[in-house]
């Protein structure tokens, strides 16, 4: 999903950025070993690179929730916000380093139904959290916790939709090309 508007600033590098943006990119480039096509572009304004970093990184660090989890949320946030660009590259991650089921990604993409049912109860409930702005019935709250997930991981979920929030609606507007790395995971928004 793209916007009807296309942001025309170009990709930032280390060499051409001013030095607010300078610092932001080396912390990038330590933090995840290259800049994404989606930071370059993120970095004109420093401080929302830096908000996603931050978030992204106490995401990751403290959650609570396993790295297939981490990815579980991630990619039903971006799935439901229609970011194709972070949907094909958290699929990479899920599949690389993560190492999710390829079933499990597979039924996320899609829109199909997770065989695995934590990891289905994780998903719909961050679902949920995105699609009611954070005012999920009493219900689906206790869905999640008898799928043996906690109230603090509740609040760990709203880290997570405010960081791919950031990410995806700046892909949004950038239209992100995706990055080679991510090519063989690409991911098409539904019509």
């Amino acid at each position: 999903m793209l916007a009807e508007y296309q942001i025309t600033l170009s990709p930032q590098t280390i060499d051409n950025a001013e030095p607010p943006a300078k610092a932001v990119l080396e912390k990038a480039l330590a933090q995840v070993g290259f800049i994404p096509n989606m930071y370059a572009r993120m970095v004109h304004s420093p401080g929302l690179l830096e908000t996603y970093l931050g978030g992204y990184a106490a995401f990751r660090n403290d959650s609570g929730f396993t790295p297939q989890e981490q990815e579980v949320v991630f990619l039903a946030i971006s799935r439901e916000n229609g970011c194709e660009y972070c949907v094909s590259a958290h699929s990479m991650l899920a599949d690389m380093q993560s190492k999710v089921p390829t079933e499990v990604t597979n039924a996320i993409r899609a829109g199909t139904p997770i065989p695995d049912k934590k990891l289905a109860a994780l998903a719909k409930f961050t679902r949920v959290m995105v699609a009611s702005r954070g005012l999920p019935a009493q219900a689906d709250v206790q869905a999640f916790l008898a799928a043996g997930y906690s109230e603090r991981q509740i609040l760990e979920i709203v880290l997570a939709i405010a960081v791919k929030t950031l990410s995806n609606y700046a892909n949004h507007l950038f239209h992100t090309p995706l990055d080679a790395m991510f090519e063989s995971r690409r991911w098409t928004a539904p019509a």
